[in-house]
C-alpha cells in the first residue's frame, strides 16, 4: 500500500495523534478479533494513516517490549504520552514497512518529534529508534 510522499508525513502525524488519543481515552490496547472497529477513531481517510494505526495497535505488546529494551535507564511509562505515541508509530512502521528504508522512518519520527514535542525529544527518539532498528535487524539505508 503506497501513499504519495507528500501525504506520508501528514499520515504519520495523524497516526501519532490517533495513538495519543487512544491512550488518553484509555482505549489503547492491541486489537483482537473481538475488538469493535468503532472503539477506535476515524483516521482522516488516509490509507497510510489507517495502516500505521492498525499496525501499532495490532503489535502494541511487541512494540512496547522493543521500546522497553531500547530505552536505556528509562521506563516507557515515564515518557511523555506524545513521545510514546511517536515512538510506537515509528516502531510499527519499522516492523511492517520493509519497503521504506529505516533511515526514512527514523528521520520522519525525528521531524515529527521536533514539531509536536521538542528538540530534546527528537534527539531521544533518534537514539531509541536506532537501537530498535538494530534489534530487529533492519539496515538503516536498505530495505532489509
Amino acid at each position: 500500500m503506497s501513499a504519495p510522499k507528500e501525504n506520508r508525513r501528514l499520515a504519520r502525524v495523524q497516526a501519532v495523534q490517533q495513538i495519543y488519543g487512544c491512550e488518553m481515552r484509555g482505549v489503547l490496547a492491541p486489537r483482537t478479533a473481538e475488538t469493535d472497529a468503532g472503539d477506535f477513531p476515524d483516521t482522516a481517510g488516509i490509507p497510510f494513516t489507517r495502516e500505521l494505526v492498525g499496525s501499532t495497535l495490532d503489535r502494541l505488546n511487541e512494540i512496547d517490549r522493543l521500546l522497553e529494551s531500547a530505552l536505556q535507564n528509562w521506563d516507557l511509562r515515564r515518557l511523555g504520552a506524545v513521545d510514546r505515541a511517536i515512538l510506537r508509530v515509528a516502531v510499527a512502521e519499522l516492523l511492517t514497512r520493509q519497503d521504506i528504508p529505516a533511515a526514512v522512518t527514523i528521520n520522519e519520527a525525528i521531524e515529527i518529534a521536533r514539531s509536536l514535542a521538542s528538540t530534546e525529544s527528537a534527539r531521544f527518539a533518534n537514539g531509541v529508534l536506532d537501537r530498535v532498528r538494530q534489534e530487529i535487524g533492519r539496515d538503516a539505508r536498505g530495505v532489509s
